[in-house]
């Protein structure tokens, strides 16, 4: 038999039972489960958060696979939620995990409770909602955004995310570890939030490489 101590050693050390024991009262909720998605289910999957819901309408396609870390070739066609649910819980036997195959419109009339929402999507459009969704349910939610070499992620607590400029902008690519490197900012700054540490709420970190090829990360506070 598999002991909870046994299995988050590493993280007990690093903060003691009592913590690690409160994250198990915890839920959260996922919104996509792409490549932010997958790798956001990787990280918090195994961290003792009690419960994680994963929300996405889409099945996997092919050109998914190369970024999306949940996926494998013989997942094609597959809903991604459930697929990403699949991978919670066969690493992590403590864990309550649940897929949503729908989009986050139908998903908010479901009127769940959550102590945190992490925005996996792709479109300002349902980031938009997220925020207007999260301020109405007085709930904090992390916002990410990847594309080419570059990202960025904001704790929104405070803060409205009106100050973006909704366009009709057309991404111009993205590699795989970019998506792996802003999960895990965002993963971090959720797990920190949810174990009781200090985060730095309503400031932007934006992330990129220069021309000469040094990451350069800049900070913005976002007005309310």
């Amino acid at each position: 038999m598999i002991k909870i101590e046994d299995y988050f050693n590493r993280q007990i050390q690093l903060w003691g039972e009592e913590t690690q024991t409160s994250l198990q009262n915890k839920k959260i909720a996922v919104i996509g489960s792409g490549g932010l998605g997958c790798s956001l289910a990787l990280a918090l999957g195994t961290s003792g958060i009690g419960q994680i819901d994963m929300v996405d309408f889409d099945t996997v396609s092919l050109h998914n696979i190369h970024r999306q870390v949940a996926f494998t070739l013989a997942d094609e066609g597959r809903s991604k939620a459930t697929v990403a649910v699949e991978m919670i819980e066969s690493k992590n036997p403590f864990i309550k995990a649940n897929a949503y195959e729908m989009d986050f419109e139908e998903f908010k009339r479901l009127d769940l409770s959550y102590d945190l929402i992490l925005d996996a999507t792709d479109n300002f459009k349902t980031r938009e909602s997220i925020n207007d969704y999260a301020k109405s349910i007085n709930t904090p939610w992390i916002y990410a955004s990847v594309e080419e070499f570059n990202g960025q992620v904001c704790f929104f607590e405070e803060a409205s995310f009106q100050v973006f400029n909704f366009t009709n902008h057309t991404p111009g690519g993205i590699t795989a570890p970019i998506v792996m490197h802003i999960a895990s900012l965002q993963a971090n700054l959720a797990l920190r939030y949810l174990a009781g540490f200090p985060v730095v709420k309503d400031v932007l970190y934006y992330l990129y490489f220069n021309t000469g090829g040094e990451l350069i990360t800049q900070k913005f506070t976002m007005p309310t």
